[in-house]
């Protein structure tokens, strides 16, 4: 089991677990639970009435609604694995709390695995920006999935200009300048849409429809590209990490040899 709090905006916390007997009481949470399991199947009363998490759903429980669980085969030793983020009730509002109580559970391949390659990044110190670009994504489509207009006027998120060529094209360029004069300390996706006044969703779609690349792939190979100058000055690959923008060595070095095709450590060899 483990769990912990990334520092990304809207994620209260991380929650990996694997039970074999153990039974929630019916209690709430003040956040959104977000579940997927990878083994075995969860049983649960919301609402009262009785729902089943499976390995192929995606489970939204809404905040302040009560629920309990249990394995859905008591008789079997290996009980159940999950994964679930805890997110701020404000990560997707309260509009959603009565569709999700009306249906908590739904199949959704594409969904499910973007959950999992979110969790698979916060995981990762160094990669919030990734993070918080996934966790947009997955924001978005919950809430396609729920029927409600991710980005209305009538939403509790605000509205941003519309998709046109040239306003993407904007924020896009935008983007791009801010994400260049901070290479080393990085910005936050949240930080970059509240100054450049558009909504994330909106950064993350016309960045990458007009560079063919997320914006935090193209903030990490800004940071390789400085790291390779770095380490061609003769700067151990460690101090080179931390002073282009990494967490430390094997997290340049991982995004090092994806980019360039070398480690750090063979790259500035004579």
């Amino acid at each position: 089991m483990s769990a912990w709090r990334p520092p990304v905006p809207g994620v209260a916390e991380v929650f990996h677990a694997h039970f074999t007997d153990h039974v929630y009481p019916m209690h709430a949470h003040a956040t959104w639970t977000l579940l997927i399991v990878d083994n075995g199947a969860v049983r649960y009363d919301l609402d009262r009435h009785e729902h089943g998490a499976l390995t192929d759903l995606v489970t939204l429980l809404p905040p302040d609604v009560p629920h309990n669980g249990r394995s859905a085969n008591p008789a079997d030793p290996e009980g159940f694995r999950k994964r679930v983020l805890y997110l701020d009730r404000d990560s997707l509002g309260t509009d959603l709390i009565g569709a999700a109580v009306d249906q908590p559970a739904f199949a959704d391949p594409l969904l499910r695995h973007r959950i999992h390659q979110l969790h698979r990044t916060l995981r990762t110190p160094g990669e919030e920006l990734e993070a918080e670009s996934r966790l947009t994504v997955v924001r978005e489509r919950l809430r396609e999935r729920l029927a409600v207009p991710a980005l209305s006027e009538s939403s509790s998120e605000p509205a941003f200009p519309s998709a046109s060529a040239s306003a993407s094209a904007s924020a896009a360029s935008l983007l791009r300048d801010l994400m260049d004069s901070r290479i080393v300390e990085g910005v936050s996706l949240e930080a970059a849409a509240a100054e450049l006044h558009f909504h994330p969703a909106h950064l993350i779609r016309s960045f990458t429809r007009e560079y063919g690349m997320a914006p935090h792939r193209y903030l990490t190979s800004r940071r390789v590209d400085l790291a390779r100058g770095l380490l061609l000055t003769g700067m151990p690959p460690a101090r080179a990490a931390t002073a282009s923008g990494f967490w430390d060595q094997s997290h340049l070095a991982r995004h090092f040899k994806r980019v360039v095709g070398v480690s750090p450590g063979r790259f500035a060899v004579p």
